[in-house]
Formats: C-alpha cells, sequence, structure tokens
C-alpha cells in the first residue's frame, strides 16, 4: 500500500469536493491544481479574488474550471469555506493562506463549524522505503497531553482513517520506552475493527527483526503495527520530523474527528506532501459518504442524543 495506490482508490469513487479558505497561496493553489488535474478533487476557492487570479497567472493555473468566492477578509474567508463543509456543498476544507488559529477557531465554530460531537485528533500517514505498510502516526500536531480516554478516541478516528485506506483491521502500537504489557490497552474491547497491543517500543513495533531479537514475535501488532499511537504530542512531533527530513519517505496528514476532513497543512510542508494530503482527505471523504449509508453505530447514536 502507498500513495500511488490511495490515488487509485480515490478515483475509483469519483472526484471530491474541496473548499479552500484564503486560497490566494501559491503553493497551495499549485497542490489543488495538481489534484484537480489528477482526478483526485474539484474545488471552491474561497479568498481574494484578485490574488487568487493573479497568482494563478504565475503559476499558469487555468481557472475555469474553478469556483472562486470573492472575500479578502481571512477570517470571512474561513468561515465562508467551512460552511461549504458544514453544509454538504464541498466534503473536505483545507486551510490556504492562514494562521492556524484562525483555521481551527472555522473548525471549531458552533454555527458553521465541523464539530461531530467527536475528541479531534490530527493523523499523519507514511509510506516509508523498507516498510511495507502504510504508517499511521498520531497525534504529531493537536493532541498536546492525552489522556487514557483521549487515547482511545485518537485510536478510533486513526483506526477510521486506515479503513477507509483499505486496511481492513490495522494493528494499533501505543508507544513507549518500555514493553511491558499494559491490561487496560483494549481489555474491555471498547475499540472494535482493530487489534490494539501495547505498549511497544518503537523498534519492536516496526521492525519484525527486532520484535524477534527481543523475544516479542508472538505480540500481535509487534514487526508490523499499522497505526503508531504516541504519548504526547512531543514524542510525535520528533518522530514525524526526523522521518520527513531524514527518511526516503511520502506523506500526507489530516484532522480528524470532524463532519469531514480537514486538510492542515504548513507553509514548509513540501508540494507532494500538500498533493497526498488532498488525496488522504479525499480517500476519508469518500469513506464517510460511504459510512453514511450503513446503519449507525452505538457511539453516533450516543452523539446525536446529546445534541
Amino acid at each position: 500500500m502507498n500513495f500511488e495506490d490511495l490515488i487509485a482508490k480515490v478515483k475509483t469513487c469519483g472526484k471530491q469536493k474541496l473548499a479552500v479558505a484564503a486560497a490566494e497561496d501559491d503553493a497551495v493553489l499549485e497542490a489543488v491544481d495538481a489534484a484537480h488535474k489528477q482526478g483526485i478533487a474539484d474545488a471552491i476557492l474561497v479568498g481574494d479574488e484578485a490574488a487568487i487570479r493573479k497568482i494563478a497567472g504565475e503559476l499558469n493555473i487555468d481557472l475555469s474550471d474553478y469556483e472562486i468566492i470573492n472575500e479578502p477578509d481571512k477570517v470571512k474567508a474561513s468561515l465562508t469555506a467551512v460552511k461549504l463543509a458544514h453544509d454538504g456543498v464541498a466534503n473536505m476544507y483545507m486551510k490556504g493562506l492562514l494562521d492556524t488559529k484562525t483555521f481551527l477557531k472555522s473548525v471549531l465554530d458552533k454555527e458553521v463549524g465541523l464539530r461531530t460531537g467527536h475528541t479531534l485528533s490530527h493523523v499523519a500517514v507514511f509510506e516509508v522505503k523498507g516498510i511495507e505498510q502504510l504508517l499511521f502516526l498520531t497525534d504529531v500536531a493537536f493532541m498536546t497531553y492525552p489522556t487514557l480516554e483521549d487515547k482511545v478516541h485518537i485510536i478510533e478516528n486513526t483506526v477510521a482513517v486506515a479503513h477507509a485506506c483499505g486496511v481492513a483491521c490495522p494493528k494499533v502500537a501505543p508507544l513507549a520506552a518500555v514493553e511491558v504489557v499494559n491490561p487496560k490497552m483494549n481489555a474491555e474491547g471498547k475499540i472494535t475493527g482493530c487489534v490494539v497491543d501495547g505498549p511497544l517500543s518503537m523498534d519492536i513495533a516496526i521492525d519484525p527483526e527486532a520484535a524477534h531479537h527481543k523475544g516479542a514475535q508472538d505480540r500481535p501488532a509487534a514487526g508490523h503495527a499499522d497505526i503508531l499511537l504516541f504519548p504526547d504530542i512531543q514524542a510525535g512531533n520528533l518522530v514525524y520530523k526526523t522521518l520527513v527530513h531524514t527518511a526516503d519517505c511520502k506523506n500526507g496528514c489530516i484532522l480528524t474527528g470532524t463532519k469531514v476532513p480537514a486538510i492542515l497543512t504548513s507553509r514548509s510542508d513540501s508540494f507532494q506532501t500538500k498533493v497526498n494530503s488532498i488525496a488522504l482527505a479525499a480517500v476519508v471523504a469518500a469513506g464517510l459518504a460511504e459510512e453514511k449509508t450503513k446503519a449507525p453505530s452505538v457511539r453516533e447514536l450516543a452523539v446525536r442524543s446529546t445534541d
């Protein structure tokens, strides 16, 4: 499984629709246009129309296939764009030339935002040379110091992403510096659709040879973990940046637990990371649409009862 597989997968579902807040950003426009040309997503561009057209001209981007909503004010642009996702006009939401605080405020807006009652968390998906499976890293950018209950919700969010990507029963490795089995990890079967095995050290989680040498080869996730659950944002962010800057890898990231996947990329992220993030969001959006045709889960019913 790799990002080419994800792009091929989303193409079988048809183009998704992306709403971009403050779209007057050259790197974001370039990635959005690449996603459009690859058949991943169409986009509605919300922001300063004059600036959007100027940048598009400099990048030789044909805007005739795009809807543009002129809103030069960045706060208003974020609320306009997120409302498109809230109302179902778009099924993905992306940050453009906008600070993260304003973007997140729009996501959490009580009237037009993307709240669902679920805990929000961040998922970074990596294709790493030498590792056969995709790695789902969480949480490396949003949840700072998650409690045990928070980690249950983070796992649920990430399992949904893994399922959408075609991983039927992901192996979840809560990471730590030691490998002493924690009987509380999934002991009550609260988390379905996955196998939770932890804590595990990083080497045992992803390296079958290390698992064998340490006598952990019989652990369910040893050597072949799909989801890496970090103890806190410090550990997660360090691993994330180490992979990005030293490994032969590709990655994409989304915010989950929202009504639709939200793409929260940084200006320092590469062009390919932005395209991969759109592709990842598109696969998840298609998966969410498919889930809506099925019977609601117990958790969904509980959330609805509190609305």
